[in-house]
Formats: structure tokens, sequence, C-alpha cells
């Protein structure tokens, strides 16, 4: 990816997401995601978390009008060129952000539905997913589901249902509103990682890539992540999502596993001692 030096700043991107204390996940996540990759975050908490690299003990939600008292702070103050959204906290935050986001419909929202944690803690109630589905979706450029994140999306529709081929499932959340679905291959029993990119017009790109051993803190908020970073630099849908992919694969090669639980990623892998590339 290439980076536009001439630009007075680095491309801004506006997050909302929970704190994860263990710096692998969350907010935290992202913030080393998007500055690994050339932008500045600017964050907006939605909520505090207890919880280490082998599962969350505990979730509060950070009130909605102080969300929505964060992030107009920084709209107004400064440029943003994406939006990304990871854990919202509750269907209150999920309605205040809707309505955030609504007032910037030429910025592009990636959206990482987040639903449980590796261990399986959940992180969103049907509350609210049903409020993701009715207010968030609409707005999405992109969703990064793995394949449950999908169905249980599907499910939460207000026509949804269960079972069908994720294709099936990628059909439905656009016509839910997205203008892209990016379903993640990471929780599929396959011998290879296929990550698929879906449109109105069918799979637009489908990219495989090696299944790395051993299990991860954060992977999906470092794609997503990627994605908001790769479409703040301006590039399109279909590259961004590659070069996302790329950023993502090499910082889960690089994991490092600090605690008794998931190993996690290291976006600044380009930064090791020894190599040799070039950040581009």
């Amino acid at each position: 990816m290439t980076i536009n030096r001439n630009d007075p700043h680095p491309p801004l991107v506006l997050v909302f997401a929970a704190a994860d204390p263990t710096g692998g996940a969350g907010i935290q996540a992202d913030i080393m995601t998007l500055s690994g990759m050339g932008c500045h975050a600017l964050t907006v908490i939605t909520a505090l978390t207890v919880q280490d690299t082998t599962g969350v003990e505990d979730v509060l939600a950070i009130d909605a009008d102080f969300v929505a008292e964060q992030a107009r702070a920084v709209l107004e103050d400064m440029p943003v060129r994406a939006f990304k959204l990871g854990v919202l906290g509750s269907a209150d935050n999920v309605a205040a952000i809707a309505s955030i986001i609504a007032d910037y419909p030429h910025i592009p929202v990636v959206v990482d539905p987040v639903i449980a944690s590796g261990r399986g803690d959940e992180l969103a109630s049907e509350g609210m997913l049903e409020a993701l589905c009715e207010l968030i979706l609409p707005q999405a450029t992109v969703i990064t589901p793995n394949t449950m994140e999908a169905r249980r999306l599907v499910a939460s529709l207000p026509d949804g249902q269960e079972g069908g081929t994720l294709s099936d499932c990628a059909q439905h959340l656009l016509e839910a509103g997205c203008e892209y679905v990016l379903i993640t291959g990471s929780h599929a029993q396959t011998p290879q990682v296929v990550n698929t990119l879906y449109g109105t017009g069918g799979v637009i790109r489908a990219d495989s890539w090696e299944r790395l051993p051993g299990s991860y803190h954060g992977s999906g908020c470092t794609l997503a992540s990627a994605v908001a970073a790769a479409l703040a630099h301006g590039l399109e849908m279909p590259e961004a999502v590659y070069e996302a992919q790329g950023f993502t694969w090499q910082s889960l090669a690089g994991a490092f596993r600090p605690g008794m639980g998931q190993y996690i990623p290291n976006r600044f892998f380009w930064a090791r001692p020894g190599r040799d590339d070039e950040v581009s």
C-alpha cells in the first residue's frame, strides 16, 4: 500500500470500541493497527472490560450520552476519513452511534460485529444485535463477520432465519443495507483460511491464506481496523480488503503469547529487528 506523503497529516480514523486491558483486542488493537498502517486513530470508548488473554470477565457500558459527546467533540474539530465500529456496549450506544454516523454519510463505515470473545463470552445481547441490524447495517460500507457472526446476524434480522450457505448469509446482510460483506474463514474447519468479499453482484474476491497454528486475541479487530485504514488512504474496496488481509496475516504470523491464554497479534511486525522490508 502506497502512503501519500503529501498529506499534511496521517488519515484520521474514528473508532468506536471497548477498552481491553491486555492490549490484544478492542480499542487498543485498533490504535496499533491504524498506527501500523500509517493512520492516526481518534477513539470513542464505548465500554470498559475486565479481561485477560483467556477471556472476558465483565463489561461496563459507557453512558450513551457520554459516548455521543466523545464523538461529537472530535468530529467537530478534525476531518475523519473512516469510521470503525467494534464492541458498542449497549443498545442505547448502538442508537447513539447510528445517529452520529448518519450525519456523515460521505465517510465509509467499517463494522466488526463482535458477538463473543474467543472463549465464547457474550459481548452483544440479542437486543444489541437487533439494534445493530436495524440501525447500523443500513449505513455500513462493509461488515467483517466470521462465519459464526454472519449466521447470528442473519438470525437477528427482522426476517432472519437459521441455516443456509454463507453466500445466503451474505445476501441477507446485503439486503439489510450493507454495501459490502467480508465473511472471514477463521472459524471454518478448512485447511486454509478463505475470506470472501461479497457485493450486490455476488462474490467480488475470495482470498486464501495459510491457516496459522494457535488462537489469537484480536484478529477480527485487526482486520476491520486495517480495512478502515486502507479505505482512509483512498483505496477502493477490493484492494483495501486485500491489503488489510495481508497486514492481518503478517500480524498473526508474528504474534506472541505474553499470558496463559491466546496469542496477541504483533501489529508492528514490520519493525522487528532483522527485517529488511521497507514500509511503503
